[in-house]
């Protein structure tokens, strides 16, 4: 009987074994909501560890270098002599991040190198460009934890001839105390809100800056005036454009 109806009229078969295993869902769902409140709540909590866990903001803490008259009158004068801009502020229109490490050992002590105004006498190789102070508008620590040192569209000395368009984000580390995972997914946050901001076409680093000459980025007026840089390694620029292919961001030009 079951047979012929079955075969007569399929879609009402299918219709009665959809609705028995609904009804066998409603019952399981009241049993668990009766006699197992508690490990309901546990599995949704643990069900939810992995977004929780990707969802982890790093902090973003204000602690400003000094920028007092002698470092603003020297940024106004490396934007005028350096890259050819004349400006009434030392304030620059971001479209590149540039992220960097320190070979620093800690935040604080990048704090202290950043936090005057002229360059130490040991920076020799890069006074006679001028003696204003290198800096970066973030530092990013160990834990991730991000410091911010400058406002973002603030002038910063941290790569040569794209200063006045580019964002610098200092990593703690170095060649010997490779960056972390934790400084990774900070970098990644930090580029995520800074595009969200600003028109940021270009996510680079500091090793690959030179790329740039020969195209209109550039503004060095000494062709001379080059360092040749590793930071912040290559395996982390691979991994953190991996996390950011989304934004669709450039990267330095490839020379031929």
């Amino acid at each position: 009987m079951c047979k012929e109806n079955c075969l007569a009229n399929p879609g009402s078969f299918l219709f009665s074994i959809f609705e028995a295993l609904k009804g066998a869902l409603l019952f399981s769902i009241m049993v668990i909501l009766k006699f197992k409140k508690t490990a309901l709540v546990l599995v949704f909590l643990y069900s939810m560890l992995p977004f929780a866990q990707a969802q982890k903001r790093y902090p973003v803490i204000d602690k400003a270098i000094i920028f007092d008259n002698e470092r603003r009158q020297l940024s106004l004068e490396y934007l005028e002599k350096r890259h050819g801009l004349k400006q009434k502020e030392p304030t620059i229109k971001p479209v590149m991040i540039v992220l960097h490490w320190t070979e620093i050992p800690s935040a604080e002590t990048t704090f202290k190198v950043f936090n005057r105004s002229t360059l130490p006498g040991a920076r020799k190789e890069i006074a006679s460009a001028s003696a204003l102070n290198v800096s970066a508008q973030y530092v990013v620590d160990r834990d991730g934890t991000i410091f911010k040192l400058l406002p973002d569209t603030m002038f910063a000395r941290h790569v040569i001839g794209l200063n006045y368009c580019a964002i610098g984000v200092e990593n703690v580390g170095g060649s010997k105390n490779p960056l972390t995972e934790a400084q990774l997914k900070a970098n990644e946050q930090l580029i995520r809100q800074l595009k969200s901001k600003y028109p940021i076409e270009y996510v680079i680093g500091h090793y690959e800056y030179s790329l740039f000459r020969g195209t209109p980025l550039w503004k060095e007026s000494d062709p001379g005036y080059i360092t040749w840089k590793t930071d912040p390694g290559k395996d982390f620029m691979r991994n953190i454009r991996l996390r950011i292919k989304d934004l669709n961001l450039k990267g330095a030009p490839e020379h031929k």
